[in-house]
């Protein structure tokens, strides 16, 4: 069974035993987490989506791990005014383990 969940702003698609990276949850490592924002879930010919999320389903998982993402360098330039700006930026993710799509 496949579903699609939305967390952090961005849609993932999942099935039983995925792990996923996800914008950075408040939960402790080794707890778990119920998402309830399942826009579809499917197997096979059977979906079903929501208008826009599934009243009746969630998706179950556990945290296992808090860690922060690779660097990326934001560089700004104007030729000729000097002009240069150099930012860094590492977002804080949470790594998901999905234990169960299940049907409340």
């Amino acid at each position: 069974m496949i579903a699609v969940i939305e967390t952090g702003g961005k849609q993932y698609k999942i099935s039983e035993g995925d792990t996923i990276n996800v914008e950075k949850l408040n939960v402790p490592v080794g707890e778990s987490i119920t998402l309830k924002e399942v826009l579809l879930v499917g197997e096979g010919d059977q979906i079903q989506t929501g208008t826009p999320y599934l009243e009746n389903y969630v998706v179950k998982g556990e945290v296992t791990r808090q860690y922060k993402d690779r660097k990326i360098i934001v560089f700004k330039k104007h030729r000729r005014k000097n002009y240069r700006r150099k930012n860094g930026h590492r977002q804080n993710l949470t790594q998901l383990k999905i234990t169960e799509i299940s049907n409340s």
